[in-house]
């Protein structure tokens, strides 16, 4: 996990040297992406919105939040919101093991945590590596879903955090 924190500090610091705005979508272009894993799928994520990766350790309730809400950390001072993704996203069970991270974000200037199943990688991916992402029925909420990245054997599912999280349903970021 170590590695994975020092790449995010590094594209980070990147960002910054070449002028690059800490942030912007890179799915039409390709760019760095965290993967991880939530149920049997991978998933992946700007790079740039990765602030750190910690293990999980059980937060503190909150009451009438929603079942994907599972409470807040102090984060160095900082009170950190944690969001289940298994659950948001609707995987069928959530266990909470040795491999199971929290992957602290930062989304439109707040800090977020996201629980997932483990982290693999990152992965860089160009154009080339990124496909649409399918036209689903109304009843499926893709909304969420930039692109499908394919690398070798492998398949992305390429998502906008940041919408995520700002959606209206988290009620986290206005």
């Amino acid at each position: 996990m170590d590695m994975v924190t020092e790449a995010a500090v590094v594209a980070r610091h990147e960002a910054v040297r070449t002028g690059a705005k800490p942030g912007a979508p890179f799915v039409a272009e390709g760019g760095e992406f965290l993967t991880f894993r939530l149920g049997g799928e991978e998933y992946g994520i700007d790079i740039l919105r990765v602030q750190e990766i910690r293990s999980y350790e059980p937060p503190t309730r909150i009451a009438n939040a929603p079942h994907f809400i599972k409470g807040v950390v102090n984060l160095r001072g900082v009170i950190v919101p944690i969001i289940d993704l298994r659950l948001k996203l609707g995987c069928e069970n959530a266990e909470y093991n040795g491999f199971t991270v929290v992957i602290v974000l930062n989304v439109k200037g707040r800090v977020v945590g996201a629980v997932v199943d483990s982290v693999s990688d990152v992965l860089e991916l160009t154009r080339e590596h990124i496909k649409p992402a399918p036209e689903l029925n109304s009843s499926v909420d893709g909304s969420f879903i930039t692109g499908i990245g394919s690398v070798g054997e492998r398949m992305l599912i390429l998502m906008d955090i940041e919408g995520l999280m700002s959606s209206a349903d988290m009620g986290l970021i206005g």
